[in-house]
């Protein structure tokens, strides 16, 4: 069976290739699997194809290096551990794609990278002029210096927003299983893979469950999110077992396998995106009924007197979440005027009466229509 994957329009791919692929149970980095996913790139990239690899890795390849038992707990031996297996693992992509007559550069990213709507706009410049180039770009979150408070969480996370900010085809996750499954195949033996996902339901993220992998981070609930930022950017993403030979080719094919997550046809501009998903959110508040219609059903902006609550410490220019007085749910996201301090003292007034209680001229809007998306 044939899937609504036209290979010939598929010009732009990111690949993403986990930890457990790569590497074996005892961290050390998986070779000839290695290769095999090499040469199948660089037959893309024969094809006149551009690619970008988001490749984890790094933190297993340095674990298998010092001969280590156990992941690392701290912030510092994760760094430290990185920075030893980063180098194994550039080198490695550096001599078997160069065996094929392919260059590629090494990119290393933090939240921060992305957080940032200038830093954000020379990461996508550095890439598109790398694609431009012909190399392969390798992307990477930054282990080595990466806190929680800049990191991206996983590696999946990183290749969504990665295929956004270089405007991709295709987003195509390789793993160690065959796709997302409607139970956990481990424990349930009637598990089956679920072929097509048009939207992304509480279901959906419930059968996804939690990572027990000790090198994996993210595991399959990532990459079900993953899929929510690749699908509103009208982006397909596929998940598939990169261990079995020619996945890729497969997958392009428009061969029935794996787990193919539908782009949505609405999808949103490049700066709507780098506001929902590049953005880390720093609070919260919350909106009458009246306020919500006007969002939703009007694309209007949020004034003042909509908002009931404020939740967090935030500041101007932030991103912050906008909750539904009646439902309790996420109806939009955006960057306010006001910080949150202001905003307790203006919530639930009119734009007219900001001046008189802050005693300065304020935005007549908490958040402007251009710097809002709905959820």
């Amino acid at each position: 069976m044939k899937r609504p994957l036209d290979k010939n329009s598929i010009q732009k791919i990111v690949i993403k290739v986990g930890t457990r692929l790569l590497t074996y149970d005892t961290g050390k980095l998986n070779l000839g699997l290695i290769d095999r996913l090499v040469r199948e790139i660089a037959d893309l990239k024969n094809q006149g194809k551009e690619v970008v690899l988001v490749s984890s890795g790094a933190v297993g390849a340095g674990i298998g290096r010092l001969g280590l038992k156990r992941k690392p707990v701290s912030v510092q031996e994760k760094q430290a551990v990185a920075a030893i297996g980063q180098g194994i693992l550039i080198q490695f992509y550096e001599k078997h794609f160069a065996e094929y007559g392919h260059v590629v550069a090494q990119v290393l990213l933090t939240r921060e990278d992305l957080e940032n709507r200038s830093r954000y706009l020379n990461s996508r410049n550095t890439l598109l002029h790398l694609l431009k180039f012909g190399a392969i770009p390798i992307v990477n979150e930054n282990d080595t210096i990466s806190t929680a408070e800049i990191e991206f969480g996983d590696n999946d996370r990183l290749s969504a927003l990665v295929a956004t900010l270089i405007d991709a085809h295709l987003l195509l996750i390789l793993t160690d299983i065959d796709g997302l499954y409607t139970a956990n195949p481990q424990h349930d033996p009637e598990a089956t893979c679920i072929s097509l996902v048009e939207e992304i339901t509480p279901s959906i993220k419930k059968i996804a469950g939690k990572t027990e992998e000790m090198l994996a981070k993210g595991g399959m609930i990532s990459k079900v999110e993953a899929a929510e930022i690749a699908m509103a950017s009208g982006i397909n993403m596929v998940i598939a077992n990169g261990r079995k030979p020619n996945i890729i080719e497969m997958v392009l094919n428009g061969e029935e396998i794996g787990t193919l997550f539908c782009s949505q046809q609405d999808q949103m501009r490049s700066r709507k995106r780098w506001i929902a998903f590049g953005q880390k959110i720093k609070g919260g508040i919350t909106i009458d009924k009246g306020a919500e219609g006007a969002l939703k059903q009007e694309g209007k902006s949020l004034l003042s007197i909509g908002v009931v609550q404020v939740e967090g410490n935030f500041s101007k220019g932030e991103t912050i979440s906008i909750y539904s007085e009646h439902s309790g749910i996420e109806v939009a996201r955006g960057l306010t005027n006001f910080s949150a301090e202001e905003l307790r003292q203006i919530k639930g007034c009119k734009s007219n009466e900001i001046k008189n209680i802050l005693g300065y001229a304020g935005s007549k809007e908490v958040i402007h229509r251009d710097n809002l998306v709905l959820c």
